[in-house]
């Protein structure tokens, strides 16, 4: 969106996503908010030596550049702006305040094995109780027992443990924060203490005193540094904490009215669940892994993890490999073609999570759950598209049990708001009123929360206001309900008893 931006009053967010990232600047005006992406860059895991990292040296380099760009190409000096993430990663920092070594990603296969063993040294139910926080296996928690189990250098030599956006924030600013939101997808956060948990932190070698005082969404953590204003061109801006968890700063920008409404935070993952003022934590939450996750104003995020559309993107990769480039328009337009409930999978199956080529994967499925192979590209889209759709029914099954609140209306945010297809197909499966909108969810999180920091707005009943009024939605009604009612018979056959990978 092309617009005018007086420089006083101007915010600069900092969106990282697992595989694309961007900056984009915002202004409020008139109680509309105003985006333009500025930069975009690829994030992307990189492998050594049989793990994968994430490059944080290269993100802090885009975002020099990304700021560069918004002082001498699009003329703003803005005034504050803030960075978030997908969750639960890390690193370390030494004694100096060097990172000692770059972060393994949350996709390293080391994590596997970690969570049924952490689970014989802490039961999963006991773990439950003081975080509210689901199995995972790529939790920071069990990641840290990896390292533990497997002797890793780096923590003989920390002083700090500093979650991504830390990191990014730290060498900013200089300040050592970890913001509440990103906290509590480590599962080393007791919401019920507000605090760090020492029984957690023991298991895997650490104390509190090797992690960050934890603060609210909507502050401020301290100004640029200054050889950043220097190298920048910015000549004073502040570092400011907003959710710094990806999906947190996407809840914010929900244009949701009353309390009937569910939501789906739509991208590589899809993260599906409610708003709640309390974390719910009791035998069937445990139950369905439901985890309670910080939100904005103290609020707790109750989702679930769906995998999402990684799948897709890893179909859209191993044909790209293969010399066929598909752009998302056409995989759509492909799908649609193919015919339906061809066949159906378990997006959350333990074989999607990172294999070297999903196209394979999906055969395997097809092949242990004696089902035909989807046989074209349509097909594969289209079986990864129905398939999350009915994931998201299962999911709201089971947070309508849970939680006993009536679901009228399911917000479904982020880039997967572009999918049309997947949107009906949401409707279809669901039978819930769809409304989509915004693809911008997480970017407009971030300088919303960015503006409650600065004074510019004071509630978040008044962002989602402001959202309301900026953004076009669009409204989705449930069609073919019988047909997908029979389909969902036979997907709970697949998700409730999934196969197991050879």
């Amino acid at each position: 969106m092309q617009i005018s931006m007086q420089n006083n009053e101007v915010f600069l967010a900092f969106d990282f996503g697992a595989e694309s990232s961007r900056a984009v600047c915002g202004s409020i005006e008139n109680s509309r908010l105003h985006l333009r992406e500025i930069y975009r860059f690829k994030t992307g895991m990189i492998s050594l030596n049989n793990h994968f990292y994430w490059n944080i040296y290269r993100f802090y380099e885009e975002m020099l550049k990304a700021m560069i760009i918004c002082v001498q190409k699009e003329n703003l000096q803005p005034f504050s702006l803030a960075v978030d993430t997908w969750g639960v990663d890390f690193g370390f920092l030494a004694d100096d305040d060097s990172i000692i070594r770059i972060p393994y990603a949350y996709r390293d296969l080391q994590v596997t094995a970690a969570m049924p063993d952490f689970h014989r040294i802490i039961p999963p139910e006991d773990i439950y109780g003081l975080t509210g926080i689901a199995m995972q296996p790529f939790n920071s928690l069990y990641h840290l027992h990896a390292m533990k189990r497997n002797g890793d250098h780096a923590l003989k030599l920390v002083s700090r443990l500093m979650f991504i956006p830390d990191l990014l924030n730290f060498l900013l600013c200089g300040e050592k924060k970890t913001e509440f939101s990103f906290a509590t997808t480590s599962q080393l956060y007791n919401p019920f203490k507000a605090s760090w948990e020492e029984t957690l932190l023991k298991a895997v070698g650490l104390d509190s005193s090797y992690m960050n005082e934890i603060i609210t969404s909507g502050s401020v953590i301290g100004g640029l540094k200054e050889e950043v204003t220097r190298q920048t061109g910015i000549r004073k801006a502040e570092v400011s904490a907003v959710c710094s968890h990806d999906t947190g700063s996407a809840i914010v920008a929900v244009p949701a009215q009353g309390d009937d409404w569910a939501y789906i935070s739509s991208g590589t993952w899809s993260l599906m669940g409610l708003e709640l003022n309390e974390p719910l934590v009791t035998e069937k939450a445990f139950k369905y892994n439901f985890s309670n996750e910080g939100g904005a104003e103290g609020r707790f995020r109750f989702l679930k993890n769906i995998m999402g559309l990684w799948l897709l993107q890893r179909c859209r990769k191993k044909w790209a490999d293969s010399g066929e480039e598909y752009s998302y328009p056409e995989l759509i337009e492909k799908a649609f073609a193919a015919a339906p409930f061809k066949v159906l999978l378990d997006p959350d199956h333990e074989s999607f999570f990172n294999p070297p080529d999903m196209i394979t994967a999906i055969d395997d499925f097809c092949n242990q759950s004696s089902q035909e192979k989807p046989g074209s590209v349509g097909g594969y889209v289209r079986a990864v598209l129905e398939s999350l759709a009915l994931k998201y029914r299962l999911v709201l099954d089971q947070l309508i049990e849970t939680s006993g609140k009536q679901i009228n209306t399911i917000h479904i945010i982020g880039g997967g708001t572009r999918n049309k297809l997947l949107c009906q197909f949401t409707a279809n499966a669901t039978g819930k009123k769809v409304i989509a909108g915004p693809a911008e969810g997480t970017a407009a999180g971030n300088i919303l929360m960015q503006s409650i920091a600065h004074g510019h707005a004071g509630s978040l009943e008044e962002v989602r206001r402001i959202v309301k009024n900026s953004f076009e939605l669009d409204y989705y009604l449930p069609g073919d309900t019988q047909m997908w009612d029979s389909a969902y018979q036979k997907f709970l056959t697949l998700a409730v008893s999934p196969v197991k990978p050879q």
